[in-house]
């Protein structure tokens, strides 16, 4: 049964939210769009938990898109955060906090050897996209269909997430020259990889990938994949960026790449380096690297980069990774949740494709076999997720309001957390067969 649930607060703060900001949200899947209804607000959390301005208690498998990969407020981030505000909020002048952060990434990922803070997921795509094309002097640029890479110009085409959510297949406000500077080709396939590297690798500076796909659902590189890719982009002498935005610090301390054993050239990061915070980076060989001004001709600026608020929570959080089996005990409770959810649903007769990688999953409603790339994520029948994402809200359970998005399991989700989403999880498949 379904708890008794009013949002009564939300949604007079949603109509006024729409007088002032743009569809009442400032980042558009917040909106409920794809789902129906109108969107709650949140008041504060703690651990795996959210609680609306109503007073309604949520186990939170968004986890600020990725972050909160400690939980939410987690102790030894928040008194990371107040004894730095206590110091002064931002100075616009270098830190010892901002090379202790660097120092850890560098740490963490082979492929880093120099580093660059920003302030976002986005601003760290396109950075690293100037640094290839002004490293190698040629202008084009290789995505893959469903991957998202911030809203930067150059990367909004078949853009996935978001852009997928809302259906918008481009976005107005790119310039078409632009966008013809962008190829964007099916994921998981090396040979139409190889096929576009052939024809226009002299013209190519970049590949960019998400390593293991966030951004249009949940989506495994195939066997040798991402070897292949490596491959190819050494042979045509293009620069090899990894988005692991999402996955940094989050499918093990290395990202996927660790997790894969596949070194790119460049590296963009986010989400769990600030702890919460906005913030992002890129980073790579010392070559690329030294491209980026001062050091280089390559301008990139930022007045709050390697702000320290947002460096004190990403230390104190990349510090709690870094204890002992933590990544193993993300695993075992993910793969509890993944593995309950498939089975519930093979119970209830209602065909779902469950991908997982370590903490990441997304539960995809489709008569597919498989999910391996972005037209088999098309396949999915979002009315049906709809339901599903409707049912688990009124039980308490708060899932990314979009089919085509991660869920993310955290350090602060109990086995009682996991017994209670399944058992939502079973009322809920019963009634959208």
């Amino acid at each position: 049964m379904s708890d008794k649930r009013t949002i009564t607060k939300s949604k007079k703060f949603f109509a006024n939210a729409r007088k002032v900001i743009p569809g009442g949200v400032n980042s558009p899947v917040r909106a409920f769009k794809a789902v129906g209804g109108d969107p709650i607000f949140i008041d504060h959390a703690a651990g795996s938990k959210l609680y609306d301005v109503d007073g309604n208690e949520y186990i939170d498998y968004v986890g600020s898109w990725g972050p909160m990969i400690c939980g939410h407020a987690h102790p030894d981030v928040v008194k990371a955060v107040s004894d730095a505000v206590a110091k002064g909020s931002s100075f616009g002048a270098s830190t010892e906090m901002e090379v202790e952060m660097a120092d850890m990434i560098v740490d963490g990922f082979q492929s880093i050897h120099m580093v660059r803070m920003v302030n976002s997921g986005t601003e760290a795509t396109m950075s690293a996209l100037r640094v290839a094309r002004g490293y190698s002097e040629k202008v084009k640029v290789i995505k893959l269909d469903g991957c998202y890479h911030g809203h930067g110009d150059s990367l909004l085409v078949k853009a996935g997430s978001g852009v997928e959510t809302l259906g918008l297949p481009d976005s107005p406000g790119v310039p078409a020259a632009l966008a013809n500077l962008t190829i964007s080709i099916p994921f998981n396939d090396l040979s139409a990889m190889e096929s576009v590297l052939e024809k226009e690798g002299d013209q190519v500076a970049c590949v960019i990938v998400e390593p293991v796909v966030g951004n249009m659902g949940v989506l495994a590189p195939e066997p040798e994949y991402l070897e292949g890719l490596k491959s190819l982009c050494e042979q045509s002498q293009t620069v090899l960026i990894f988005d692991e935005v999402m996955t940094g610090f989050r499918l093990a301390y290395g990202g996927a790449q660790e997790l894969y054993d596949v070194r790119p050239d460049m590296t963009t990061l986010g989400k769990i380096i600030g702890g919460g915070l906005p913030v992002g980076a890129y980073g790579g060989q010392v070559e690329l690297m030294n491209q980026v001004a001062p050091a280089g001709p390559v301008y990139q600026a930022g007045t709050l980069s390697g702000n320290p608020l947002a460096m004190a929570a990403g230390i104190a959080t990349l510090k709690l990774l870094k204890q002992e089996n933590v990544y193993e005990n993300l695993n075992q409770t993910s793969a509890k949740l993944a593995n309950g959810l498939k089975e519930i649903a093979w119970r209830a007769r209602v065909p779902v494709v469950i991908n997982r990688v370590g903490s990441m999953f997304t539960v995809f409603f489709t008569d597919e076999e498989r999910v391996k790339n972005y037209l088999d994520a098309k396949t999915c029948n979002t009315k049906r997720f709809s339901k599903f994402f409707a049912g688990m809200m009124e039980r308490g359970i708060y899932m990314a309001p979009s089919q085509f998005e991660a869920g993310f399991v955290s350090m602060a989700h109990s086995e009682e957390d996991i017994d209670k989403t399944l058992n939502a999880a079973e009322d809920v498949m019963k009634t959208i067969r």
